[in-house]
């Protein structure tokens, strides 16, 4: 005779299974959680270099402004005084002050490149690398 209260094997594994659902379930919504503190994270991190851009683009015109129409002035004093001073022909003179533009605008291009090379969103790419290694037990 068997007791009523005595689980049988079908009994056992839907306990089993139960279990197993609440961890799965608990395990999918500390995904989520992470996630979401990750998007959240993010969001912030895409504010703050929205802001830096725009901040640094506004005041990079400006600047460049400003310089070009020094430039320009610097240019015609250049190509002037190497007229008057050097002796040379209007086309060598302004040959001269090309010369010296393409040699400038090479060098400007080159360490801006440098400048705007880099992660925009590090914190995002830290948090989401160490939450991948600790979820794959990496």
């Amino acid at each position: 005779m068997t007791d009523q209260n005595d689980p049988g094997p079908s009994q056992e594994r839907e306990a089993r299974s139960g279990v197993a659902r609440v961890a799965a379930g608990r395990v999918g919504a500390l995904m989520t959680s992470v996630m979401d503190l990750h998007v959240r994270i993010a969001l912030q991190e895409v504010d703050r270099e929205k802001r830096r851009l725009i901040s640094g683009a506004l005041l990079l015109s400006g600047g460049l402004a400003l310089l070009l129409l020094a430039l320009i002035g610097a240019e015609l004093a250049l190509l002037l005084w190497l007229r008057e001073a050097q002796g040379l022909s209007w086309i060598h003179a302004a040959l001269a002050v090309a010369a010296l533009d393409l040699v400038l605008a090479g060098v400007f291009v080159r360490v801006g490149g440098q400048l705007v090379k880099g992660p925009y969103l590090p914190q995002t790419t830290a948090g989401l690398s160490k939450t991948t290694r600790a979820i794959l037990g990496r």
